[in-house]
């Protein structure tokens, strides 16, 4: 994929065929469209844990996040949750966000069903609940998916192959143990990884999205596998954290490091040659493409049946798929070639 460039052009042609195919398909004009939204909503952004630099991209205002949505759309938003990426910790902010009367909330789920007791009664009550980034499949009206769970786990595993010249031991250095999207991508990086008979993943470890404890189990991993070739982690704090050891005399080039991350987290480490590619997609545009879609349903513009479409501002048209789903994209790799083009 090619983020950038393409991008642009399918967002265009979006715009085009809107414009020109309404009359006929019995669209509503986009400028009518917005004219249907409600205003003033209250709208409760509820990332994992708050402090992380991943969710600051996605949710905040000046970088075009789900925030910046709202904003534009004129509703009353705020970004809530805990310190850490645990559902004790986001469960109260959820519960006192329905209490303050949320019409819809934005949830990037810690835990596929620890959530949905509180979720689903908000539900009944007419509050309308999208997940992004991390879902809780039974228990939303909406998830938006920043990839294909598949490409994801597919994509970080090639990476690395590639790297290490598709053989040698390698672990991963995950977020939390429960979290939805890094499990689901853990589970297809093993299946990609039968594809490759001499790569031997030998350890997962937790760094609870948290830099410190990320660093000491990638400190650890370093200390219980001296033959260690690479390394993956699918979570931007626990790369980060990992370039942090890696980025030695000692390590730097000789032991491979790969997965999500922001390009601006990255470029130091890119520039030196302690990571070569990793990939991710604009996580901004996925909290503005969840803050529009959490609108529309709230303002009951749209339903969230398989085949409903709207048009999400600056991102162009999107139509809910199976399971109430709806797909940003494919993920984009970043390397020293790109990874100066992009500011996020």
């Amino acid at each position: 994929m090619r983020i950038k460039t393409l991008k642009r052009k399918f967002v265009v042609a979006s715009a085009v065929m809107c414009a020109l195919g309404s009359a006929t398909l019995g669209l509503v004009p986009s400028a009518q469209a917005a004219t249907m939204l409600k205003t003033g909503l209250k709208v409760f952004v509820v990332p994992k844990n708050l402090g992380n630099s991943y969710f600051t991209t996605a949710d905040s205002v000046g970088t075009g996040g789900a925030e910046a949505a709202l904003k534009a759309l004129g509703e009353t938003y705020a970004e809530t949750s805990g310190a850490q990426d645990t559902p004790s910790d986001q469960l109260p902010v959820i519960k006192a966000d329905i209490s303050k009367g949320a019409n819809a909330l934005l949830i990037s789920a810690t835990d596929p069903t620890a959530l949905c007791p509180t979720l689903d009664a908000a539900i009944a009550k007419g509050v309308v609940v999208v997940t992004y980034d991390s879902d809780a499949p039974t228990c939303r009206s909406l998830f938006v998916n920043q990839a294909t769970p598949q490409g994801i786990g597919d994509i970080e595993v090639q990476i690395l192959a590639k790297e290490i010249h598709n053989s040698g031991q390698i672990a991963i250095v995950s977020a939390s143990a429960d979290d939805t999207n890094q499990n689901t991508w853990i589970g297809y990086m093993k299946q990609e990884l039968k594809n490759y008979p001499n790569i031997k993943l030998v350890s997962i470890v937790y760094g609870n999205d948290d830099t410190a404890t990320s660093t000491t189990v990638t400190e650890g991993l370093l200390s219980a596998y001296p033959n260690l070739k690479g390394i993956i982690s699918p979570t931007t704090v626990g790369i980060a954290a990992a370039a942090s050891v890696l980025d030695t005399a000692k390590y730097r080039g000789k032991i491979m490091l790969t997965g999500l991350a922001t390009p601006d987290e990255m470029k130091k480490y890119v520039a030196d040659g302690t990571v070569q590619a990793f990939a991710l997609w604009n996580p901004a545009n996925l909290g503005f493409l969840a803050a529009y879609a959490a609108v529309e349903l709230a303002s009951h513009a749209i339903t969230n049946a398989q085949g409903q479409s709207f048009t999400a501002g600056k991102l162009g048209k999107y139509t809910i798929g199976a399971d109430h789903t709806i797909l940003l994209g494919q993920p984009y790799v970043f390397n020293k070639s790109n990874i100066n083009n992009f500011n996020f």
